[in-house]
């Protein structure tokens, strides 16, 4: 029942009334589906392109409806409002809630297990940064993610200053949250009125021939897969065309250096790169370019973890429920290549749920590519 075939398998029966009066409030169809990761995966590798992360996520919507939008998926799921104002309120906020009474009352009322030490927030942030930095006809726009601006911004501006090295002037685009939260938690109708709002703002640059680069794959997949899907007509169309724009930061920077459009200046890298790939940058075939990118680190040895999902999964393995779980599928492979780790080595993840799960169970930490990029560049 915990294979993609079978949690499908349980919703077509629902469906067609062979579980009896109950259909898809049967209390074994939730059950069945909690241990999706909603990763992505079955998109890309089933034989028919059955996404079950999308119909876990449409099966949450239909619950809340009809019983009510728990606490915790309401908290997660507005997790951009969330890391506003945790960054408005760092460091104190941080105090909060990686103190031992933080993280009881997360256990209390949220069911987010007490050995979770919640990411920090940032008190600057990337579009401050940016701020009085934006070229007024920039060569490419960055998506500004909830988790590079709030949480990472060191993140977005090693990857603004990589391409700056390059000769490509960055700007920060004028989006929302892209409503991944939103959309694991089964908060479809809060997601579909943002993807309404982004498509708004983007499509008038996308029709232009902007281009919009995403340090975070989770959201990028969400503008490329979920937005289009969330609205119809008019605004489906305009949201494909957003969704054709939009490419992920290692997908740019291997594309314009393999044309010669950007001269990568590295000094000597590394003895050895590891990279574990984030469960949507490899359903979106996106692993490739990352690859073929750190593979131009002089003198580094590039090796890829047949790691699959890092166990974390965006909010999954927060769950007091899941925390086991998260745990044995992240040391499958993962973790034990991150405790590892000698001299000379350097564990690369673009994925923040990635090196979040490493940072939790092993104490180690994964860089970003492009802040590894960025710490190599000879001059800037």
């Amino acid at each position: 029942m915990h294979s993609t075939r079978g949690r499908a398998n349980v919703l077509r029966m629902a469906m067609a009334g062979r579980l009896g009066e109950a259909g898809l409030d049967e209390h074994g169809i939730k059950e069945v589906l909690d241990l999706c990761l909603e990763c992505r995966a079955c998109k890309s590798e089933c034989p028919v392109g059955v996404d079950m992360g999308r119909y876990k996520s449409e099966y949450l919507a239909w619950q809340w409806a009809r019983h009510g939008t728990p606490l915790r998926a309401r908290v997660l799921g507005h997790v951009h409002d969330l890391a506003r104002w945790g960054s408005r309120l760092a460091p104190l906020s941080n105090l909060l809630a990686s103190s031992g009474f933080g993280r009881w009352v997360n256990e209390k009322l949220l069911q987010i297990d007490a050995r979770r030490v919640p990411p920090a927030f940032s008190r600057d942030t990337w579009q401050e940064w940016f701020a009085g930095r934006t070229e007024k006809a920039p060569d490419v726009y960055f998506f500004n993610d909830t988790f590079t601006n709030y949480y990472n911004p060191h993140i977005g501006i090693a990857a603004a200053e990589v391409l700056a090295s390059g000769g490509i002037s960055c700007g920060l685009a004028p989006n929302v949250c892209c409503g991944r939260g939103l959309i694991s938690q089964g908060l479809l109708g809060e997601a579909q009125a943002g993807a309404r709002r982004n498509t708004e703002l983007l499509y008038g640059l996308a029709a232009s021939g902007a281009t919009f680069l995403f340090c975070e794959p989770s959201c990028l997949s969400a503008i490329r897969d979920d937005v289009p899907a969330l609205l119809r007509g008019e605004e489906q169309r305009k949201a494909e065309e957003v969704a054709k724009a939009a490419l992920l930061w290692e997908e740019f920077v291997e594309r314009e250096a393999a044309g010669g459009r950007l001269k990568l200046n590295l000094n000597q890298g590394p003895e050895e790169i590891i990279l574990h790939g984030h469960c949507h940058q490899k359903s979106m075939g996106l692993l490739a370019p990352a690859q073929a990118l750190l593979s131009r680190v002089p003198g580094a040895k590039l090796t890829t973890l047949d790691s699959g999902c890092c166990g974390m999964a965006g909010s999954f393995g927060y769950g007091k429920e899941h925390y086991e779980v998260s745990k044995a599928i992240g040391e499958r492979r993962l973790l034990p290549a991150a405790r590892s780790l000698k001299a000379g080595q350097v564990l690369v993840a673009a994925g923040v749920s990635c090196r979040h799960q490493v940072h939790d169970f092993t104490g180690k930490q994964a860089s970003h590519p492009a802040v590894l990029l960025r710490s190599l560049l000879a001059s800037l």
